[in-house]
């Protein structure tokens, strides 16, 4: 019988997704500022599921066939056309709730896509508010995973590196991890876990700067909240709902 641990690797930016075998492999979608946060929060609040589409169009066609909500944001913004943005304050129970939300966002829908195409195994999402149902599901699955940083217009951030260390510090045990951008993300996370508001702040992250530049740091300090929108975003056949 194999003892062989399953493998953990961190993709630090979706212009390095190609250089991993994504098939028969879980792959964490993590844009912590906001997609994947917005996504864990709006599931939990009672939406009835997620379109994550990659284009302001293909959300428009769609929100109009299904007549659901139509939301996200270009370079931090709600974009033209659409009714929402990408703030997880947007999506309250009394207003998402038994909804469709169809979103596309500036990073994190696009990995999402990209993956797909790659032909990934399965496709979860991942950010603090949903930190140990994510854990939880990669240690059940006993597969091979990739941590997806969607980064900031395929340029690394600090942000979806802290939360693939904080990933990795739970599940380390249980991963053959040969991998160096994970230590990066691990370290990273064991410097900044006791205040990660305040290291970003400290570190004058650049979407820290973005985000707070538009008055967001709320939503900011929301994202980096472990376990308060505590579900599993399943993608399969086009939506994420709840496993």
């Amino acid at each position: 019988m194999s003892h062989l641990k399953p493998s953990l690797h961190t993709s630090l930016s979706p212009a390095l997704l190609h250089l991993y075998n994504v098939s028969n492999t879980i792959v964490v979608i993590i844009d912590v500022l906001r997609a994947t946060s917005t996504i864990a929060t709006a599931l939990y609040n009672g939406a009835k599921c997620v379109i994550p589409v990659d284009s302001v169009a293909k959300c428009i066609e769609i929100g109009k066939q299904i007549e659901g909500i139509t939301a996200g944001e270009r370079d931090g913004q709600i974009a033209e056309g659409l009714e929402y943005g990408n703030s997880p304050f947007e999506y309250p129970p009394a207003f998402i709730g038994g909804k469709t939300l169809v979103l596309t966002t500036t990073n994190g829908t696009k990995l999402l896509h990209m993956a797909l195409e790659r032909g990934a195994g399965q496709i979860i999402t991942g950010s603090f508010p949903n930190l140990s149902s994510v854990c939880e599901y990669l240690l059940s699955g006993k597969q091979n995973v990739i941590l997806g940083c969607a980064a900031w217009k395929n340029r690394v951030n600090i942000e979806d590196l802290l939360f693939a260390g904080a990933v990795i510090e739970r599940v380390k045990e249980h991963f053959d991890s040969n991998c160096d951008s994970s230590a990066i993300a691990s370290t990273l996370y064991g410097d900044a876990q006791n205040d990660l508001y305040g290291f970003m702040e400290e570190k004058k992250a650049s979407h820290y700067l973005r985000l707070s530049g538009y008055g967001l740091e709320k939503d900011i300090r929301y994202c980096l909240t472990p376990d308060i929108a505590n579900v599993l975003p399943f993608y399969d056949n086009g939506i994420l709902t709840v496993r």
